[in-house]
């Protein structure tokens, strides 16, 4: 069996995966990214949600998510305001693209392709080998290196960034899987679940993952995909309550593409889910189900919405012929096995503290604050056909909701007793309930990137992830020369405020005085981030607690009258005290499929 050594080893290209070994290799360690699929960035990418959720204001586009929604603007040249789901959509090889640039252009960094984790080798608690099957492709600095079908990789740190937290389970490490008991972490909507859905666990063990799938629209007739009479009903109201158009403009992409990830009678699906890491065939069994749920869904859909509305084509180059390429290479999956780590991260950790608009920082048992990354989604959590309440963590900014921040801490990201070994993605350590917010897109890219930095760090000062000093791991994200990444959530704080580091790092040093509404005693900064802007004229209207509205002067589009949102501290300010219908100027953005003018600047006269 051939072995290769290297400083650190990522496991996985997911989107914290490929994160992780961006920022570990920009460090100057040596590393190896070692994936399944040909596709680097797994959920953004590779499972194809490209319509991500969660940090989407202005004061959160730091790190590498910061990074890559630039890089998409740059490449998507007709811009990323196209669905109404999410302010960014895309399409999925365009940032796959990104990410595939990124590592190439490092010449410390070796991305192995199409190689699968079989078993993991242990010095006692030390996690110090993993051993890969399969025939794969390489780059980068070990291109000489003969092919084999097993591979043995020694690291001195090891990163889990598969989407089911693989290497927990080939490690024998503690992790959870599925629902906590209600009186382990008093969440308190564990306690309605446990109360008014007795049934919840025992059928949906963990969140349903959904194979999504691209539409087009071909402006004309196409063949018809067949589906029997008696699957009509499995999604029968999918799109009742949204009408068909808004249904579709869910995730639209350009060029006439429907991104297709609808959790109402959609492509959820939850059917025996404990057979994902049962076993090797039990989890196929799985996911030739999942994949002919939602192949079904998709000829529901051509056979209510007409014969143009037809699958993608060429969009997913899978290796298995039996696939089609309009479907994700592999399911978004909204939860995996989660590791027991020296914190666990549970719902009261993520609400807003009491009459404010911001978790908690988090303070370790030194009385330190060890965040290490941002996220601010909603709890959203997936259970085919039941609609379960969460605590709500959402608030009103900017004219539409946005979630209320929250930061995962260092110790969520470090097994409670095996060395060697830092997590990223959905397998933190994280409650079952608090997961339905820390499992989003850009804030798992956050985690990703701190984990790389870690190992990174750990290399470098030859130690073990919980010996790092997590000052030392803040301010190296904080100064990292390319992508600096904020650990403390501040609404208005944009990146590129002149004093962005030094608020960093003063609720660092001073948590007592971080501010119950998250905003630091100043101002922001205007920072325009997008070509597409115009200016708009209208009357300003406002129907309530940050509902606004503009009624176009003399508007180009079909419809007259938008909600006015937008993303910047500074605007939101200004929009809070406009008076009602006052003539205002604007510069922004139409989104003919949200229904809103994003504005990034209000021009005063």
């Amino acid at each position: 069996m051939e072995t290769i050594t290297t400083d650190v080893l990522v496991v996985g290209g997911s989107v914290g995966g490929v994160a992780a070994a961006i920022q570990a290799s920009r460090r100057g360690v040596k590393t190896i990214l070692a994936t399944e699929f040909k596709w680097l960035g797994g959920m953004l990418t590779s499972a194809g949600v490209c319509a991500p959720d969660g940090n989407e204001l202005r004061s959160w586009h730091t790190g590498l998510w910061g990074a890559y929604l630039r890089e998409l603007q740059a490449r998507q040249i007709v811009g990323l305001d196209n669905g109404w789901v999410s302010l960014f959509t895309y399409h999925p090889h365009c940032g796959a693209a990104i990410f595939a640039d990124w590592v190439k252009q490092l010449p410390n960094l070796l991305w192995l392709q199409g190689y699968q984790p079989f078993s993991v080798i242990k010095n006692e608690d030390h996690v110090t080998e993993v051993v890969f099957s399969q025939h794969g492709e390489r780059s980068s600095w070990s291109k000489n290196i003969p092919y084999s079908q097993n591979l043995q990789i020694k690291a001195k740190i090891t990163i889990d960034a598969t989407e089911l937290g693989d290497l927990l389970a080939l490690a024998e490490a503690s992790y959870r899987w599925g629902w906590e008991t209600s009186t382990e972490f008093d969440e308190p909507s564990l306690v309605i679940a446990d109360r008014d859905y007795p049934k919840l666990k025992e059928t949906y063990p963990i969140q349903a993952p959904t194979w999504v799938f691209l539409l087009q629209d071909n402006l004309g007739e196409s063949s018809c995909l067949p589906i029997p009479a008696s699957l009509h009903k499995l999604f029968k109201g999918a799109w009742e309550k949204h009408g068909a158009e808004k249904f579709l403009s869910y995730g639209k992409l350009t060029d006439n593409l429907y991104m297709i990830n609808w959790p109402i009678a959609g492509n959820d699906y939850g059917v025996g889910l404990e057979r994902i890491i049962a076993s090797e065939s039990s989890r196929k069994e799985f996911l030739t189900e999942a994949y002919n749920h939602s192949y079904s869904f998709a000829a529901y859909i051509q056979s209510e919405l007409g014969k143009s509305c037809s699958l993608a084509e060429d969009i997913f180059p899978h290796q298995d012929s039996s696939l089609n390429s309009a479907f994700a290479f592999h399911p978004y999956y909204r939860e995996s096995r989660r590791v027991i780590g020296k914190t666990t991260i549970t719902e009261k950790d993520i609400l807003p503290r009491a009459n404010g608009c911001a978790a908690t920082l988090p303070v370790n048992e030194e009385g330190v604050v060890n965040a290490i990354a941002v996220g601010n989604y909603p709890n959203d959590h997936h259970y085919p056909g039941i609609n379960f309440p969460l605590q709500p963590k959402s608030i009103k900014w900017g004219g539409r909701w946005t979630g209320t921040p929250f930061t995962i801490p260092y110790d969520a990201i470090i097994p409670e007793s095996l060395d060697g070994l830092v997590v990223a993605e959905k397998s933190i350590s994280v409650s079952h309930i608090a997961n339905g917010s820390t499992r989003l897109q850009p804030v798992v890219m956050n985690i990703g990137q701190a984990a790389g930095m870690a190992a990174a760090l750990c290399v470098e000062f030859n130690c073990q992830p919980r010996e790092l000093d997590i000052r030392t791991l803040q301010q190296a994200l904080l100064t990292d020369l390319i992508a600096p990444s904020a650990v403390i959530p501040l609404f208005n704080l944009s990146p590129n405020h002149p004093q962005w580091l030094d608020w960093q790092q003063y609720y660092l040093d001073h948590p007592e005085h971080y501010p119950l509404d998250g905003n630091f005693p100043g101002d922001d900064i205007e920072d325009i981030t997008d070509a597409h802007n115009q200016i708009y004229q209208g009357k300003f209207c406002c129907y309530g607690e940050q509902s606004y509205q503009i009624i176009l002067k003399n508007s180009i589009f079909n419809k007259k009258t938008y909600g006015l949102i937008t993303l910047h501290s500074t605007v939101n300010k200004q929009l809070l005290d406009y008076p009602h219908s006052k003539s205002i100027s604007v510069l922004g953005r139409v989104s003919k499929t949200g229904y809103w003018l994003i504005v990034e600047k209000i021009i005063i006269d």
